[in-house]
């Protein structure tokens, strides 16, 4: 009994001192290129990044993994805060392009969907279509 206390005690000070990854550091992403994903529409209002948005306004949401872990940002933070707010991505259908700023993140979405406005996602197609298949790319 004597051991086993001073043991258990060395134990939690090694466990207590290693150091826990925290937000952009869980996992390594690239945040460049050209991506694959899904595009829906919504109608904005005020988003995760503190930017009151309008239907006219060409702006998305970002998947949560990747507004979570993008560099800078700690996960559990002000949203307000995260640097990828404010970043555009060209988002591309049927031979069409538009520029939208990120403004937003989409909880329901896949890992490189995006929810569109309404102007953004009309630029690209029928709005009835309501999820059309899309590449983007990080400006």
């Amino acid at each position: 009994m004597k051991f086993a206390i001073p043991f258990f005690a060395a134990v939690a000070a090694v466990v207590s001192a290693t150091a826990i990854p925290q937000g952009a550091e869980l996992q390594a992403r690239q945040f460049s290129g050209t991506e694959s994903g899904q595009a829906t529409w919504f109608n904005p209002a005020l988003g995760a990044c503190g930017i009151t948005n309008t239907d006219s306004d060409y702006i998305t949401a970002i998947s949560h993994q990747i507004f979570n872990t993008y560099p800078g940002f700690v996960a559990g933070s002000n949203p307000n805060n995260n640097p990828i707010c404010g970043h555009r991505l060209a988002v591309s259908y049927g031979g069409k392009t538009v520029d939208v700023t990120i403004t937003d993140l989409c909880g329901s979405c896949t890992e490189f969907d995006l929810d569109l406005s309404p102007a953004a996602f009309s630029s690209l197609a029928d709005e009835g279509l309501g999820r059309i298949p899309v590449t983007w790319t990080w400006l």
